[in-house]
Parts: C-alpha cells; sequence; structure tokens
C-alpha cells in the first residue's frame, strides 16, 4: 500500500508540474502576440514616409491638395523612397490627372492601391506595404 500512495504522490506531482508549466508557456505566447500589435504600429510609424502636400488640377478643372503617408516594409525601403521623391511626385500628378472631383468621394482607396502599386514599381530595396490618405483639399 506504501509504494502505491508513493506513485500515485510522484504522478500527481508532475502531472502538476507539467500543467503549471503549459500554463505559463501559454500566458507568455499571448503576452508576446499583444505587444507585437503595439510594436508593429511603432514599426510602422518608423518606416513611414510623408509626402509633401502637392496641389495640382484635376481632369474636369477643379483642383485638389493632398498628402499621403506612405508606409514601407523597413528602413532601407524608406531611405529610398525619400530619394525617390521626385518620381513618387510624378507619380501622384500623373494619377490624379486623370480623376474628377466626383472621383474623391468613392474612389479615394482605388488611388491609393493603384500609388502603391505604382510605386513598388520603381522600388528595388523593399516595398510599399501601405499608402494613406492624410490630407485632402478640394477647390
Amino acid at each position: 500500500m506504501n509504494k502505491l500512495v508513493k506513485t500515485m504522490l510522484t504522478s500527481l506531482t508532475v502531472i502538476l508540474i507539467i500543467g503549471i508549466s503549459a500554463f505559463v508557456v501559454v500566458q507568455y505566447v499571448n503576452s508576446d502576440e499583444q505587444s507585437g500589435k503595439t510594436s508593429s504600429i511603432d514599426k510602422m510609424e518608423e518606416y513611414s514616409y510623408e509626402t509633401p502636400e502637392i496641389t495640382t488640377d484635376l481632369k474636369d478643372g477643379s483642383f485638389v491638395r493632398i498628402q499621403f503617408q506612405i508606409i514601407t516594409d523597413g528602413k532601407d525601403a524608406k531611405k529610398e523612397i525619400e530619394k525617390r521623391d521626385f518620381q513618387l511626385k510624378n507619380i501622384l500628378i500623373k494619377e490624379l490627372a486623370t480623376l474628377e472631383e466626383k472621383d474623391f468621394q468613392s474612389e479615394l482607396d482605388d488611388l491609393e492601391k493603384h500609388v502603391k502599386t505604382k510605386l513598388n514599381e520603381v522600388m528595388t530595396t523593399g516595398k510599399i506595404t501601405d499608402v494613406y490618405t492624410i490630407s485632402k483639399i478640394l477647390q
């Protein structure tokens, strides 16, 4: 009987240690995922480039003043997009010249996607992950 009690206590102790270890591991993994969300916005800010305001005419004769926040996938890509500022302005002017005032009410997402695609075509180091419109004035 004494041997049976020792075996049961040893088994319960091992199961308890395994259970506590699993709980600690699960809690640690969950806390890493939540802190990763915070650091991802920090990385977005670190790797983002704010374009200068661009004023240009539209297809229908009206004018727009617009500014974008461009998110890259790393430091090297951010440096490259800063150097390609003239190409960025050229792409934006060409794209904006094809739009009309009404397009800014419904097709702003399409413009952001198209600018992202065009910029990724000229990028050699890294890539553009997102383009956000941060300022827009129609006249």
